[in-house]
């Protein structure tokens, strides 16, 4: 098991990488890991996490109270967002916030993340809604934010940035990458005349793939709650093969919509390893090398 210290350590480096990829400026940005069911690691307010080190780092307990900071620091004021997604997701470890530039963007512009333009993005993100604004520090922005919890690993915050959270720190990390390429591709492809979605074929393809391979989080599948009323991807509900059932504290599954448990060989791959061998096997069915 991995210690404190070392999971310190991890957090620093992590606010490197978000730094030094231009998704934070100044002192902007947190994260915070799951210790346990009442610790949670979490970075202080008033730093840049481009120049964290493990001292820094703070605990607090699941109502976001200070268990042990160092003189100097204090948890980030925006910990009570972390805070509501641990309570309403019990299945997450870790929680990042970032302002990536192309994903800000589109949270400024009031446009949610819902085409469907690449195999990855849909397999893993989905469609990343947009949380209603609320004033940093407060109770809004997890209150606006609680009813896309249960559906979701990734939302913009409107008029703020973009929220992420997974199984870990690296995977969340990684939800946060993914949804910023994602802004990025779709900003450009927009430029260049406008990108070429997946037919609602292919998306019920992707939506099924991820089934079989039983990757962890949530999916929003023919599911969306953006403010437009449209569904996830845009695919008309066309991404099921059956009606929804809904198991209270859990994942959406299909009736009659093929096998969900994992695929052979795949339980113990990490999400990054499941969604580079899922790409390679779409990009094969639609006869791309």
């Amino acid at each position: 098991m991995v210690n404190e210290y070392e999971i310190k350590k991890q957090i620093c480096d992590i606010g490197r990488r978000i730094y030094s990829r231009n998704m934070v400026a100044a002192n902007d940005g947190n994260i915070s890991v799951k210790l346990n069911d009442n610790e949670f690691l979490c970075t202080p307010t008033g730093v840049s996490k481009g120049f964290m080190t493990p001292e820094y780092i703070c605990k607090v307990d699941r109502e976001g109270n200070v268990i042990q900071a160092n003189p100097g620091f204090k948890p980030s004021s925006e910990i009570k967002m972390h805070m509501r997604v641990y309570e309403k997701r019990p299945d997450v470890g870790s929680v990042v916030h970032a302002h990536p530039i192309y994903a800000t963007s589109f949270a400024i512009a009031g446009i949610p993340l819902t085409q469907p333009i690449m195999p990855e993005a849909v397999i893993s993100l989905g469609c990343v809604p947009i949380a209603e604004y609320g004033t940093p520090s407060t109770m809004e922005i997890p209150d606006n934010l609680e009813k896309y919890l249960p559906y979701f690993d990734a939302v913009l915050l409107e008029n703020h940035g973009a929220l992420t959270w997974s199984t870990d720190l690296n995977a969340a990390y990684m939800k946060m990458e993914s949804v910023e390429f994602y802004a990025q591709l779709l900003y450009q492809s927009k430029v260049l005349g406008g990108p070429k979605e997946f037919d609602e074929k292919n998306i019920k393809k992707l939506y099924e793939i991820r089934r079989k391979f039983g990757m962890a989080g949530k999916h929003p599948a023919n599911l969306c709650l953006n403010k437009d009323g449209h569904n996830c991807h845009n695919c008309g509900g066309a991404c099921h093969d059956g009606e929804f059932k809904k198991f209270p504290g859990y994942q959406y599954d299909f009736v009659g919509g093929g096998d969900s448990q994992p695929a052979a060989g795949t339980a113990d791959k990490s999400e990054a390893e499941l969604v580079a061998e899922i790409t390679k096997q779409v990009m094969a069915q639609l006869g791309m090398k």
